[in-house]
């Protein structure tokens, strides 16, 4: 869930994510039943759902940040997205550089989320930035977009094919 500031509202989210007497969440329908292989019954069903559902949160506000010790305790995830937390603080990412103020934070939010033994991810804009993170201890990294993939493979792709380059013959 993105966006999220406060520890009540992610009671109001995990509460409509789980079965009771964990939650409030509906039957509905069996259709996510149908997607296990082999299919358990809706008993069976039932009686692992709550523990099989992952819920994960972006700390992406300042209200968020105050709470997120809170926050840790009641979710399986925090993901940080450094871009709007950095707005939502007031040091946004300007031409990459991520402020002092920021990475408090970011190290604030992966405190919290070992302490209350849950793991805790974070967007990068680069491979190099990535490994970085996961050197700090990140257990989830999203390193680029399905967009930003696509284009710097489309970027490399009409370079080679309008600069006339080594890559003829290859088909």
């Amino acid at each position: 869930m993105p966006l999220i500031r406060t520890a009540e509202e992610v009671k109001t989210l995990v509460a409509s994510c789980k079965f009771p007497p964990q939650g409030t969440r509906g039957f509905g329908s069996p259709f996510a039943v149908q997607t296990f292989d082999p299919v358990p019954s809706l008993t069976e069903y039932l009686e692992q759902a709550n523990d099989s559902v992952t819920i994960m949160v972006q700390i992406e506000t300042r209200e968020a940040l105050e709470a997120v010790e809170e926050i840790a305790r009641l979710v399986d995830v925090l993901f940080i997205g450094p871009f709007d937390l950095g707005n939502n603080i007031g040091h946004p990412i300007l031409n990459g550089v991520v402020k002092p103020e920021l990475h408090a934070a970011i190290h604030r939010t992966l405190k919290a989320a070992n302490a209350a033994g849950k793991k805790c991810g974070i967007y990068a804009t680069s491979g190099e930035q990535a490994r970085e993170y996961a050197e700090k201890g990140f257990h989830m990294i999203s390193a680029a977009t399905d967009v930003t993939a696509l284009q710097t493979v489309m970027a490399q792709t009409m370079s080679l094919a309008t600069s006339g380059g080594s890559a003829r013959g290859t088909a």
